[in-house]
């Protein structure tokens, strides 16, 4: 029996709509599976772009298992990127990271003081811990590496007394050198937010009374055995509001009050209490400094040698290779050095040699003994 054309067409269509479906089907299938494949292949490509800008989205971490240490980049509203570090241990292959937390300030904000670090006084604004604990000391650190290497810190002093000087050592010295301004320089805010963008660690420089000082040579800002500890206290405080944006204070001369701990116990706990670290410039050696710094848990340290004693930059340099045999016996050094023309250019060039040799050089901070870290 023939099948009617009818029925032909029937069957036809039947086969038609069949093969739309599985036509359908299969297409719907193939476009899921594309999808599926295109998610990471989009999310790489995001990860890329991400990634060549250097950019990660907000509160994201990013470590590179190689490296030694946790980094976080952090998108903010405005479009600027904030990358915080922290150390991470390394499995034995690699160099050892210390335990110190850097805290650091934003580059961008580095000439512009932590107002929560401030107290308002009849000097000017002094620094203060943070309600949270966070020290001056800490905020204003130049960071370095963390890692177990040798450590040289060189601080060079007498910054703010010569105008022409002070610009000078600022431009020519590497941002690794801690600057000790003089506390009765001349323009010393100015000075200091144009060394701390350019990534210096700075102190103030105070003037304390060294042996056969007279009455007469007294200066209205020198601190004195003879002077009751308020007034010491007071004429310190005049020293600190000159400035802000210092880790720490660093003497100039001082031998007599450096070896009498009644005068300087008061100056040095007010010191601690801040949140600041005294440098002993090493010049005596009768100074109590360092024991009654231990007493009372202030970080604090000691210039190892004073590098331009003889004022000739081949001297000078001798000594610098000194301060690294120094350094790599000891771990660190620190040393101490005037902003005289030939310092700064023994300075200058000495560091670019260290640095190939793979010295760190680093800011005074990292390298002073601070038991409130231990």
């Amino acid at each position: 029996m023939r099948p009617s054309l009818i029925s032909l067409f029937g069957f036809a269509a039947a086969a038609v709509v069949v093969g739309l479906s599985l036509y359908a089907m299969r297409g719907e299938s193939a476009l899921q599976q594309n999808e599926v494949a295109a998610l990471p292949a989009e999310a790489a490509t995001k990860e890329k772009l991400l990634a060549d800008k250097d950019i990660a989205p907000a509160s994201v971490a990013r470590t590179d298992p190689g490296s030694g240490a946790n980094v976080e980049r952090v998108l903010t509203d405005d479009g600027s990127v904030v990358t915080k570090y922290s150390p991470r241990q390394r499995d034995g292959s690699g160099p050892v990271l210390v335990e110190t937390p850097r805290i650091g300030q934003d580059p961008r904000l580095a000439g512009t003081p932590n107002e929560d670090l401030l107290e308002d006084s009849p000097y000017g604004p002094l620094p203060v811990r943070g309600q949270d604990g966070l020290r001056p000391m800490d905020q204003y650190a130049r960071p370095w590496s963390g890692t177990r290497g040798t450590r040289i810190a060189i601080v060079v002093g007498g910054l703010g007394l010569s105008q022409t000087g002070t610009q000078r050592a600022i431009e020519k010295l590497p941002p690794e050198i801690t600057l000790a301004f003089a506390s009765s320089g001349n323009s010393l805010q100015r000075w200091m937010q144009t060394s701390r963008r350019q990534g210096h660690e700075i102190l103030i420089q105070v003037p304390m009374e060294p042996f056969g000082f007279s009455a007469s040579d007294s200066g209205a800002t020198t601190l004195l055995t003879r002077l009751p500890p308020e007034e010491n206290i007071a004429r310190l405080h005049e020293a600190m509001g000159k400035i802000t944006g210092f880790t720490g204070i660093i003497n100039y001369q001082g031998a007599r009050l450096l070896s009498d701990p009644d005068a300087l116990e008061p100056l040095l706990r007010d010191i601690s209490s801040r949140g600041l670290l005294f440098l002993d410039d090493g010049s005596s050696a009768q100074s109590v400094s360092g024991t009654i710094s231990k007493a009372i848990d202030l970080p604090h340290g000691f210039a190892d040698m004073t590098l331009d004693v003889q004022l000739d930059k081949n001297a000078i340099v001798q000594k610098l290779d000194d301060l690294e045999r120094l350094a790599l016996r000891k771990g660190s050094a620190v040393g101490f050095a005037s902003a005289f023309d030939e310092s700064v250019d023994a300075i200058e060039q000495w560091v670019e040699e260290a640095s190939s040799r793979g010295i760190e050089i680093v800011g005074v901070s990292a390298v002073v003994d601070d038991p409130q870290k231990n």
